[in-house]
């Protein structure tokens, strides 16, 4: 696109010399050549901030995908050299297969690492945003991971239930929340616009199914938990 407009601007240039009159006289001419040379200026500072915006906005997901911010759900150390962030839908299929594989991740390296959570409930799932939202009120008495690994492991269960509300907060009573400040909780704005602001964080990641994981901000797609494994190895003894 660059080069594009690069020749666009010699071409415009070159016709509009093209147009110069053997008859202007010399305040004319430079008054012709004053205002090219401002058009031309404003091109090459068009050509410069669109150069600008692709670099900054190429980097963009690549820094999304690495920090870690102050509402992010974390299993590790915070602090940690190495971060992996999963972006998921509680109702994917996918997701729920890779729950054991990560969960088994996150206990080998403990605090060596640092694990996200982050929501990506697709739309074509109609309980997805649901189950996130419990998980998340859930996470206001203290037990997210208990209700994600509650969620997962019973998806076949709610995942086609026209009421699975009903089905998440029995979930809830049997993991000893307060169940009234559970329902207040998760249908509280705050709430819904964490899960929105996970999923658009995702949407400029570039993300387009799930399970998606990233390695301190590099895309990776572990088929295994012995691929997990060595890929995490790899980060933390970069030089062995």
């Amino acid at each position: 696109m660059l080069s594009r407009l690069g020749r666009v601007a010699l071409r415009f240039s070159e016709g509009m010399l093209s147009l110069l009159s053997l008859t202007d006289t010399p305040s004319q001419i430079m008054k012709r050549i004053a205002l090219w040379s401002l058009i031309l200026i404003g091109i090459g500072l068009a050509v410069w901030g669109m150069a600008k915006f692709a670099t900054s906005s190429g980097s963009q997901p690549y820094l999304i995908a690495r920090a870690i911010s102050e509402t992010d759900w974390v299993k590790g150390n915070r602090e940690a050299s190495v971060v992996l962030i999963e972006y998921s839908d509680l109702q994917c299929p996918a997701c729920a297969a890779y729950a054991p594989i990560v969960n088994r991740i996150t206990e080998e390296f403990s605090d060596r690492i640092a694990f996200v959570y982050r929501h990506f409930p697709l739309p074509q799932h109609q309980n997805a945003e649901l189950a996130s939202r419990a998980t998340e009120a859930a996470g206001k008495q203290g037990k997210f991971w208990e209700m994600v690994d509650q969620i997962f492991a019973n998806q076949d269960t709610w995942a086609n239930e026209r009421n699975a509300q009903e089905v998440f907060r029995a979930y809830a009573q049997s993991i000893g929340l307060d169940v009234a400040q559970f329902e207040n909780d998760r249908n509280s704005r705050e709430i819904k616009n964490k899960i929105e602001n996970d999923y658009l964080s995702g949407i400029q990641s570039r993300i387009n199914s799930t399970p998606t994981f990233f390695l301190n901000g590099e895309k990776i797609q572990p088929q295994n938990y012995e691929e997990f494994r060595n890929l995490i190895l790899q980060k933390l003894n970069p030089h062995p």
